[in-house]
């Protein structure tokens, strides 16, 4: 099975440890391609997903099932509770853990694949991002608590424009906290490289679909989820605690899923909004990523396109 294991191994013995990235849009298949690619090169993977991090979100994020794994250890799923001290789980924390993580996996010979669709996440590691730490501002969350959504996104448009190019427009804990950062900051984020980020070599694998392919694609596993009991897995988040403010917050499934479950919209409703936002988010990822120039972009049908290249990482 790992018959690049040997190699993988000799080239974290040298001046630079090589990493993989499988990255890209919700809904390409990232998360399969990274255990093949784990199987086959004896590698471990690194989940970069700001809501997989939650306990308790598994069938409305598409969190990975064990089967799914094949055997191959995932790391930094389930490692932040629902309900998360003043700030919520940061970057900073997901990046710590993520270099604790590598640093382990790099220990025992083997390969780390970092995958996921938050770009800020995988960017902590990639460009060795130094990451300032703001502390929560009661008194501006106070202020900033009785204002609507499109007074959250004028503020925050008036301070960092770029940031609001990628938010979740529809999320008030991401835009207060955004507002937060950038009257601290004054944009979001204000970054410095590390020092030591050379001792890394990465090569980003980016997944991508036609609009139109990626919109079916969005729907179909959107009608899974549906099939494999998401709307009862919010009724049970609700039941042990997770409150409908806070399974709001927490966007996107789990934002309309609150509304439903309190008769506020119906089940057809429910449905044309998840496909219009999930493809909206889809539409802001893509957003993100296409800044970076070092991605190296496949269609999920490449297979082999995929692996020589990662090939040839490896012979470098």
């Amino acid at each position: 099975m790992y018959k690049y294991a040997i190699k993988v191994h000799d080239l974290f013995m040298s001046e630079k440890n090589k990493i993989l990235v499988i990255l890209g849009p919700t809904a390409t298949g990232k998360s399969c391609l990274a255990v093949k690619l784990a199987r086959k090169y004896n590698g471990e993977v690194i989940s970069a997903d700001s809501r997989q991090v939650y306990k308790g979100l598994n069938i409305g994020t598409g969190k990975i099932t064990i089967k799914e794994m094949l055997g191959v250890p995932h790391h930094l799923l389930d490692v932040a509770s629902l309900n998360p001290p003043a700030g919520g789980f940061t970057v900073a924390e997901w990046q710590k853990l993520a270099q604790k993580k590598i640093s382990e996996i790099v220990g025992k010979g083997k390969l780390s694949i970092i995958c996921g669709g938050t770009g800020f996440y995988i960017k902590s590691i990639v460009d060795g991002i130094v990451l300032p730490e703001v502390l929560p501002n009661k008194s501006l969350r106070k202020k900033l608590e009785n204002k609507n959504l499109s007074n959250l996104v004028q503020i925050l448009k008036r301070f960092d424009p770029e940031r609001l190019k990628t938010i979740d427009t529809k999320n008030r804990v991401r835009l207060i906290r955004a507002i937060e950062i950038a009257t601290k900051l004054g944009s979001v984020p204000s970054l410095r490289r590390a020092q030591d980020k050379n001792s890394f070599e990465f090569l980003q694998i980016g997944l991508t679909l036609p609009d139109k392919k990626l919109r079916e694609k969005i729907s179909i596993r959107l009608f899974e989820r549906i099939r494999k009991g998401m709307i009862e897995e919010a009724k049970r988040l609700h039941r042990n605690g997770l409150s409908w403010k806070r399974m709001r917050e927490l966007g996107l499934e789990y934002r309309y899923l609150a509304l439903y479950l309190q008769n506020k919209i119906s089940k057809e409703k429910l449905i044309e909004k998840l496909q219009t936002e999930i493809w909206r988010y889809a539409k802001r990822q893509m957003t993100w990523f296409k800044r970076d120039k070092k991605i190296n972009w496949f269609s999920p049908t490449e297979s082999k396109k995929i692996l020589k290249k990662v090939e040839n990482f490896f012979d470098r």
